[in-house]
């Protein structure tokens, strides 16, 4: 790796910085509960800037990493977020951040949901807090917030091809730069990580490649790459550095006792040591390493740093480090919400919990049971559907958790398929399937569909294949912001031929348009948000809808009014168009001169035309279509299109148009009713949009 001429470490370390027997007995902290109060950190304190750190010695950094693990671990309390993935890479961050000159040198991380130590460390340390809230800072790196988060990030995958782009923009003007790339083992699975290492061979790029190696995405690591650095933790060797930067094999020490790489034993042998595909791609290797153990990653580092052409130095790490409960149940613990108000000064940590042990569609039955998550929902209907027709198998990158699909993979584990962070792979996947007579329904978050869509349209739409996806997290999202809206889908859908595409207005009707596009033979999406619905209970058995057949949910004033005006809501917000008319009836000035109809479309494509097209010849005056979606492109502009086109009563009557929507711009994070009220989609602003055409 080329060195950055402004760093003083740049050359070599002190002895003592490197010293392997500086003891680490105050560094192996492990809580149980997690402060509501701030804690007692002094070395932190004193970091604004990386710089700071330069002056530490060795023992304080080891104390620092404890001071920095117990204020993220307080920070998550306050604010909720992504949590193990943090906690693991404590002693990386410190190291990299020790060693390096930033910003001048560049970190890049992948994902970005491990970041938060990042932050802390680069001048955001008191605004930690207030991470994922509306005016706080953002779930992942992001540029414009600041020099140090060097590139944007939110999906998996892409830390090495943007890593490589900026090693090879500075060595052709001349700047010797280190750029570091800190990629997790559940990133690698990735196509474009491989990509990336592909093309950094063939460029002979300086690049320094860290793979942060817990076992975990936001589950347990799955697949032959995960079975292959299983393999190189077994073989009981390591590719030490000597201090030219040359490898040297050597055994590997013992690091820890827990080790769940221990599940793969049983179904690979244990491998011979030229069996590494980092070498053998052309990458220079070393690891694996303790990831926790600060010494060692700060002698291993500042020599890598200074070995020429493409290194990946591979580290071992514990996702939830130093918190017992996250080191216990790392998939529960990915995430956690915010500690509530109330309560004693430490909370039982059970109540954490956001995204484990996540409510069955045997919960379902309970009395008294909370509205259920769309998710559930899916997940109810996965099970019951494969129950009766064993034509049915199920797909997901990596999502079994977050889309429902703990119990269907339990039940039918010969039917399930998580394909890891592979989102092209599972689309076309799911085609290769099709061919055979087979149903796959492809379960994956719409930010994430965006991955797969050459796949989709290629290998799924262009031959008719009969195809399902379960499409989740469509809509805002709230705190994770931008990166995860899934607010394109109707655009980048509908214009593609062979599609069907469905969005149910709550619980109920998610479950029957779910059974609706199952049996109908071709590609299809149904399309739902994230969280809790309306509290709709599922009805049974499960039905058909007709295809393309919108539903008049209401007729609100007298059939005399003068004004008509027909709200054609989508998904979502046919509940919030429904409030919404019944306050505008209210209001003195339209209570006697309007009449409102509050039509749930239920299909984006086909649209039910010929519903539109008796309301205009019914003599509506007003038309506005409502969407949890970007404006531009979406379900209105489908609207738009027919009756500017086809329409004949159109033509005939012009009642006015509105589209309301998400404006064209990325809506910022914060909750999901900050994020609806930002662009006008809460009760209030849609009265207000509606006032104004009605006006």
């Amino acid at each position: 790796m080329q060195q950055s001429p402004h760093s003083p470490q740049s050359q070599s370390l002190s002895a003592s910085a490197v010293d392997s027997a500086v003891p680490l007995s105050n560094l192996q902290q492990t809580y149980a509960v997690i402060p509501r109060e701030r804690p007692y950190t002094p070395l932190l304190d004193r970091v604004d800037s990386p710089a700071d750190l330069k002056t530490f010695s060795s023992a304080e950094l080891i104390t620092l990493v404890d001071e920095l693990r117990l204020f993220v671990l307080y920070s998550a309390g306050q604010s909720g977020g992504h949590f193990g993935a943090n906690l693991g890479v404590i002693e990386l961050t410190i190291a990299l951040h020790y060693l390096l000159d930033t910003p001048q040198d560049q970190i890049v991380w992948d994902v970005g949901h491990q970041a938060y130590a990042h932050k802390v460390l680069t001048g955001r340390r008191d605004q930690l807090g207030t991470i994922r809230s509306k005016t706080g800072l953002t779930a992942f790196p992001e540029r414009a917030e600041s020099v140090y988060d060097t590139f944007g990030v939110g999906h998996s995958s892409t830390s090495i091809s943007a890593g490589l782009g900026m090693s090879l923009a500075l060595r052709y003007q001349g700047r010797a730069q280190t750029v570091a790339c800190i990629i997790g083992d559940g990133a690698m699975t990735g196509g474009m990580a491989f990509e990336a290492m592909n093309d950094a061979v063939q460029q002979d790029a300086d690049l320094m490649v860290i793979l942060n190696d817990n076992d975990m995405s936001i589950s347990c690591s799955i697949g032959g790459f995960s079975r292959h650095l299983a393999m190189l933790w077994e073989s009981g060797y390591q590719v030490d550095i000597s201090d030219a930067g040359e490898p040297i094999l050597c055994q590997r020490p013992d690091m820890q006792a827990f080790d769940r790489r221990k599940r793969h034993k049983e179904q690979r042998d244990v491998p011979q040591l030229e069996d590494n595909l980092f070498k053998a791609i052309g990458f220079t290797y070393f690891g694996p390493f303790d990831g926790h153990n600060i010494p060692e990653l700060l002698r291993v580092l500042s020599l890598a740093k200074q070995v020429k052409g493409p290194v990946l130095v591979h580290i071992y790490t514990t996702k939830g480090k130093g918190f017992a409960p996250a080191e216990l149940d790392p998939v529960g613990y990915h995430a956690i919400s915010s500690l509530p108000l109330e309560g004693s000064k430490l909370l039982e940590n059970s109540k954490l919990l956001e995204n484990s042990k996540l409510k069955t569609a045997k919960d379902s039955t309970v009395a008294n049971k909370p509205s259920l998550k769309y998710s559930q929902v899916f997940g109810q209907f996965l099970c019951d559907k494969a129950a009766q027709d064993n034509k049915l198998l199920a797909i997901t990158p990596a999502m079994e958790e977050g889309s429902g699909m703990i119990e269907f993979a339990y039940e039918f584990p010969e039917r399930f398929f998580d394909v890891a962070i592979a989102e092209q792979h599972a689309v076309t996947l799911a085609g290769g399937m099709a061919t055979q007579g087979v149903k796959p329904i492809v379960a994956i978050y719409s930010t994430f569909l965006q991955r797969g869509y050459d796949q989709l349209i290629h290998d799924i739409a262009l031959q008719n294949l009969d195809v399902m996806f379960a499409i989740d997290r469509a809509g805002l999202v709230g705190e994770d912001g931008a990166t995860h809206a899934g607010v394109f889908d109707f655009a980048f859908l509908r214009c593609v031929p062979n599609m069907l595409i469905a969005a149910p207005k709550d619980e109920n009707e998610c479950y029957h348009l779910l059974n609706t596009c199952y049996e109908y033979q071709g590609c299809t999406a149904v399309r739902y948000p994230r969280g809790v619905g309306t509290g709709a209970t599922i009805t049974q058995p499960a039905q058909i809808y007709n295809i393309g057949e919108a539903v008049v949910e209401s007729v609100l004033g007298q059939d005399d009014a003068p004004k008509k005006l027909v709200l054609l809501a989508f998904g979502t917000m046919v509940e919030t168009a429904q409030q919404a008319a019944e306050v505008i009836l209210k209001s003195p000035l339209f209570a006697s001169s309007c009449q409102l109809q509050v039509v749930n479309a239920r299909w984006v494509k086909p649209l039910d035309t010929n519903l539109l097209e008796t309301l205009v010849e019914q003599g509506i005056t007003h038309i506005a279509t409502l969407e949890e979606h970007m404006i531009m492109g979406g379900a209105g502009s489908a609207v738009n299109e027919y009756l500017l086109n086809e329409s004949a009563a159109f033509k005939l009557h012009r009642p006015a148009i509105c589209n309301i929507g998400i404006p064209d711009r990325f809506i910022a994070h914060g909750s999901q009713l900050e994020q609806l009220t930002d662009c006008g989609l809460d009760v209030d602003g849609v009265v207000k949009q509606l006032q104004q055409l009605l006006s």
